[in-house]
């Protein structure tokens, strides 16, 4: 190196060195960088603390970012007054939600506000973070306790809508969507409608609207995506759609009301399915969707939608009745996403009672029977025509005469076994002619002995054939009567009209009706029986054994000693329904109480009405007129088999 490369480098030096002199900053300078310091440092370590607490909560680093940035900014937010950190923290922050959300980022910092939209049946609150609905109230309906019928309320609950925009997750739940006069129809001229926006840009958003009608439990929900489509992609083919219920307890009897609280889904121009109810359960629609139904015992909070939702995942989950809660709802939708400058996807929600008339003319698409009423647990097959084409109607009519719950279902209870009586009456006079019978099958019984079953049964047989006897006449009209007696079973629990209705000493004939109650629990009897005594079905239980007792005699058990057991059965009965009916619809087993006093009158009448000694003497008649009678094709069978063992056919 020469000298002059020396003095160069020397030079060079000297500049820099003096460079760096003139631009010190100065004292006060030096503080304000301090100050920055200690700010940028500040934002860092209340990041680092709000993330600890949200690792405690949450497992997805992403949506912690999303929490965690907002969450900050709410609370600077909401001081009175902002501090020149506050202010550098709120600078810092928007530059990552920047990064994290692009042009929706003005929207991820706001104020919680609340906005209310009601009609005569319900009133629905709605949160501007995320533009969801908080809670419903239906305004007729109260809970067990008297208090206002909510259907879901608080942050519990989850709705929201998630996308990719700009390479960006979006989940509506984490911005604060804005309410107008220009989003809305004249809000100074109703209160029934209100549309909520979330902004990203000059004329680009993303709009909730929801529309209320008098006089119906249809809640219209409409998402507009405006300018959206440079932002989501023309690739994007669906926008994914959570609704994540904590359903609550609103009736009396936990353990019942959790039985009848499920999942319920239709799929487009399909059947209806339902999810068990008795357990946690999951399932994938991987077809067209028309509606998910959170059905509780008497309401249900119900998603339709007005073309299809493309597939489903609906999962539930039994909460076991903690922090008063039944089950845990889900449900994760598709939406079809077509990708246009301006489209409108067309919702509406059903948030009301499970009654059949209201639910049955419910229609949205022509095209698309949507069978709403089918959530309601009417039996199936037979037993649901029953209900549906017979006990409804009837109810329905009889309602208009009569508005006490308990005089209607002692009329109605009336009417069919008026209009059943026939049945009756001719399963009576099978009973009696077999009862009458009864000396000449024990004459026939110690005849044949027990060994000779077969041989034994072929001259009872014949007896009977002889007399011009029917041994299922008696179990014929019975039979035919059956659909009824289970339809009913199905009928009074599922009746939304019974809820809160007292008579006599039942405060609730949808519930139990308790005349005793204990707080303790008792092994098995708590578990299998109850903490109460249902009075009414202590009454239903007897009516049974006294018209078990009324009837016991005409069973003929001599000729078939099976029939011994089946009598021990109808002894047991009245007893497993003592322990099957304590937490039922005090309803049903009041109509089955009533059914049951009148069979007992039906059967003192008809005995005064049947002479049994004119009746023997026909019958002894038919059988010295018909020595040789035609044989059954059973009688055939049996000389069959008895001929297939060696038993020859007893003479006539």
């Amino acid at each position: 190196m020469d000298k002059n490369q020396i003095i160069g480098i020397v030079l060079i030096g000297a500049i820099i060195i003096g460079f760096m002199i003139f631009n010190q900053p100065s004292k006060e300078e030096l503080e304000k960088q301090k100050h920055q310091s200690d700010s940028i440092a500040l934002v860092k370590k209340q990041l680092e603390e709000q993330q600890i607490k949200e690792l405690e909560l949450k497992e997805n680093t992403a949506e912690l970012k999303d929490t965690t940035l907002t969450a900050i900014a709410d609370n600077i937010l909401n001081k009175d007054t902002l501090t020149t950190s506050d202010s550098l923290l709120l600078d810092s922050l928007s530059i990552k939600l920047s990064a994290l959300y692009g042009e929706f980022s003005k929207s991820a910092i706001g104020e919680e506000e609340f906005f209310t939209i009601e009609n005569d049946l319900m009133k629905v609150k709605i949160l501007n973070r995320g533009g969801r609905i908080y809670s419903v109230e239906l305004k007729e309906f109260v809970t067990h306790d008297s208090l206002p019928l909510i259907l879901f309320d608080g942050n519990q609950n989850t709705f929201k809508l998630d996308f990719f925009a700009e390479n960006k997750l979006i989940s509506t739940d984490n911005f604060y969507f804005t309410h107008s006069e220009n989003n809305i129809a004249d809000t100074s001229k109703s209160n029934n409608q209100i549309s909520l926006r979330l902004n990203a840009g000059e004329d680009k958003y993303l709009e909730f609207s929801y529309i209320l009608t008098e006089g119906s439990y249809l809640l219209d929900y409409n998402i507009t995506l405006n300018n959206l489509d440079e932002l989501i992609g023309k690739n994007s083919k669906f926008i994914d759609l959570t609704w994540e219920n904590h359903v609550p307890f609103l009736e009396r009897g936990d353990k019942w009301e959790n039985q009848n609280t499920s999942m319920f889904y239709k799929y487009y121009k399909d059947d209806v399915e339902e999810l068990k109810a008795t357990k946690d359960a999951s399932e994938k629609l991987t077809t067209k969707v028309s509606w998910i139904a959170y059905k509780q015992q008497f309401f249900s909070s119900i998603i339709i939608a007005k073309n299809s939702f493309e597939n489903a995942i609906v999962t539930q989950t039994d909460l076991e009745g903690k922090d008063g809660l039944l089950k845990l709802m889900t449900s994760n939708i598709a939406l079809p996403f077509e990708g246009t400058k301006s489209e409108t996807i067309p919702i509406a929600f059903y948030f009301g009672p499970n009654k059949y008339s209201i639910l049955k003319n419910i229609e949205i698409d022509p095209e698309e029977k949507l069978k709403l009423q089918e959530i309601i647990p009417l039996g199936t097959s037979v037993f649901r025509w029953v209900n549906i084409y017979a006990l409804i109607p009837l109810f329905n009519f009889l309602g208009k005469y009569f508005t006490n719950y308990g005089v209607l279902i002692l009329v109605m209870t009336l009417i069919i076994k008026l209009v059943l009586f026939p049945l009756t009456y001719k399963s009576y006079q099978s009973s009696a002619k077999m009862r009458v019978l009864k000396p000449q099958i024990d004459e026939i019984t110690e005849k044949i002995p027990a060994d000779k079953a077969v041989e034994r049964q072929q001259a009872t047989m014949s007896l009977y054939k002889k007399a011009g006897v029917n041994p299922m006449g008696g179990c014929i009209p019975v039979l035919l009567q059956f659909p009824i007696l289970i339809a009913m079973f199905r009928f009074f629990p599922a009746s939304i009209e019974l809820r809160q209705k007292g008579f006599l000493w039942a405060t609730d004939l949808s519930s139990y009706d308790s005349i005793y109650s204990w707080e303790a629990t008792i092994p098995l009897i708590s578990n299998i029986y109850g903490n109460h005594i249902s009075l009414f079905t202590l009454l239903m239980a007897a009516a049974i054994i006294v018209s078990t007792v009324m009837n016991g005699n005409q069973m003929n058990t001599s000729a078939n000693p099976q029939m011994a057991g089946m009598k021990y059965m109808m002894y047991l009965m009245p007893v497993v329904m003592i322990f099957w009916f304590n937490n039922y619809s005090a309803g049903l087993s009041y109509y089955y109480l009533l059914s049951n006093v009148i069979t007992i009158a039906q059967t003192l009448i008809m005995r005064k009405f049947v002479d049994e000694d004119a009746l023997l003497h026909k019958l002894t008649t038919n059988v010295k007129k018909n020595k040789e009678p035609q044989k059954s094709n059973f009688q055939k069978r049996l000389e069959d088999m008895a001929k297939q063992k060696g038993i020859n056919p007893p003479k006539r």
